[in-house]
């Protein structure tokens, strides 16, 4: 038997990172099985649906890698048309499931009560063998016993949920379904329309649920529920995939940085694990940044230019040969995107924010020392990092003083900071004229401080 998979989510709003780690799950047992992944977006409630939504999950989906299989074949809504773009939308799908409530109707199986559609749904025990939550019996309940049967094709003509859930994964021959634990619930129904259209249920594999740090389920609202809050923070997506898969899925190697590679070749549902799982920043942001050590300079310098031209500096300016000195000065030195602006971004402005906690690093002391090392370099022939380097170190034993006490003052001077990439190579890239040029205002501003009361 073929696999065939699929993610099927409503364009309500962002795409949640429980969502992104169900489309992930299943695109990686398609991978793994050389299966077939299917993107399906259930788009039949016209009033909460929007095209901004649609956009940002596939936005999203492209961003992670995760590619789709199928997709409607033009001017068929219906035929899968392998290596189409697909995706399927649910709204163009309503003859389907037309077709298929007037089956259920004709069997007895469903009936028609105030306008709308009811199911007509078995008093009897249905037990679900899921392939992760195990052997599950689902009765119904007091309430339920009284009122067992529930609307599938709503007043106003539109199909439900669970009704046009099933008639998609029976028409596509969906073989397993891999969703999250809160979709348990829903299953004995699912299973009982199955069964009312003769045939049986796909495999079901709940997975765990992603929760807070505290223990609380990720809602919305919560920082971190949102995919896009990744790209924007500039993390990268192989360790955003990474890190997913971690969430409720263990290689059992006692490994954590995985390529995508080895993930497809080791992933499969049995090893998905029962417990929830609980989202830790802190470790997405190690993983994220053992991801940005090991790149190669192409893609970090990619990823980095973006990320400035987020943070609104103007790099246009500066020539591509002194952006790539600028970027290479940082290559590795950060954990994720987001930080390059602040740690970096004294290279692409003429006027230093100087750190108001750091100002006290110019003392009268250090001024004279930071004097007399621009005197060094005022000479210097070669202005690289070499030259630079023995010119701090001479006039540090002239001054008989550790090395430290000019390389911090002189870092504040050029940078506006206390921390940041390799002393004598950010001189080099800023140049001798920038330096000058610093330091001379970084004097001036410690001298004015100094005199005011």
């Amino acid at each position: 038997m073929s696999v065939r998979v699929r993610f099927a989510p409503s364009p309500t709003g962002f795409l949640h990172i429980g969502g992104a780690r169900t489309a992930l799950f299943n695109w990686l047992y398609a991978r793994h099985t050389g299966g077939t992944f299917i993107l399906r977006i259930e788009d039949t409630d016209a009033a909460r649906n929007t095209q901004e939504a649609v956009e940002v999950i596939l936005n999203g989906l492209k961003w992670l890698g995760v590619d789709w299989d199928e997709g409607p074949a033009t001017g068929d809504p219906k035929g899968p048309s392998k290596g189409s773009v697909g995706p399927y939308f649910q709204s163009q799908r309503g003859p389907i499931y037309k077709k298929r409530v007037d089956e259920l109707i004709q069997k007895g199986c469903a009936y028609e009560h105030e306008g709308a559609v009811k199911f007509r749904m078995t008093r009897e025990p249905i037990v679900i063998r899921d392939l992760i939550v195990g052997e599950v019996k689902r009765e119904l309940t007091d309430r339920e016993m009284a009122e067992p049967d529930f609307v599938i094709v709503r007043s106003d003509g539109q199909p439900v949920f669970h009704l046009v859930n099933v008639i998609d994964d029976l028409e596509m021959g969906i073989t397993h379904v891999v969703r999250g634990e809160d979709h348990l619930s829903n299953t004995s129904k699912h299973i009982a329309l199955f069964r009312a259209f003769g045939v049986e249920p796909p495999a079901y594999a709940h997975i765990p649920l992603i929760l807070n740090p505290d223990g609380t389920k990720m809602s919305k609202r919560d920082q971190g529920a949102s995919l896009t809050t990744y790209e924007a923070e500039g993390c990268v997506p192989e360790a955003v995939v990474n890190y997913l898969c971690l969430l409720g899925w263990s290689p059992k190697q006692n490994r954590e940085v995985l390529s995508r590679e080895e993930i497809i070749q080791l992933f499969d549902l049995p090893q998905i694990l029962r417990h929830n799982a609980r989202f830790d920043a802190t470790k997405l942001q190690w993983l994220n940044g053992e991801y940005i050590r090991t790149m190669s300079f192409e893609r970090f310098h990619e990823f980095a230019v973006q990320a400035l031209n987020r943070a609104g500096l103007p790099i246009t300016r500066f020539s591509t040969g002194y952006i790539r000195s600028a970027l290479e000065t940082c290559a590795g030195k950060i954990k994720q995107f987001s930080e390059l602006a602040d740690y970096a971004g004294f290279y692409f402005t003429d006027e230093l924010a100087y750190d108001p906690a750091a100002k006290a690093s110019l003392g009268p002391d250090e001024r004279a020392r930071l004097s007399r090392l621009r005197e060094a370099f005022v000479v210097l022939e070669h202005f690289n990092a070499t030259s630079l380097e023995a010119a701090l170190k001479e006039v540090a034993r002239k001054l008989e003083v550790k090395v430290g006490a000019l390389v911090h003052p002189c870092r504040f001077a050029c940078t506006g900071r206390t921390s940041g990439p390799s002393l004598y190579h950010l001189l080099e890239v800023l140049g001798k004229e920038r330096v000058l040029q610093r330091i001379d205002r970084a004097l001036a501003l410690a001298e004015e401080a100094a005199q005011s009361p």
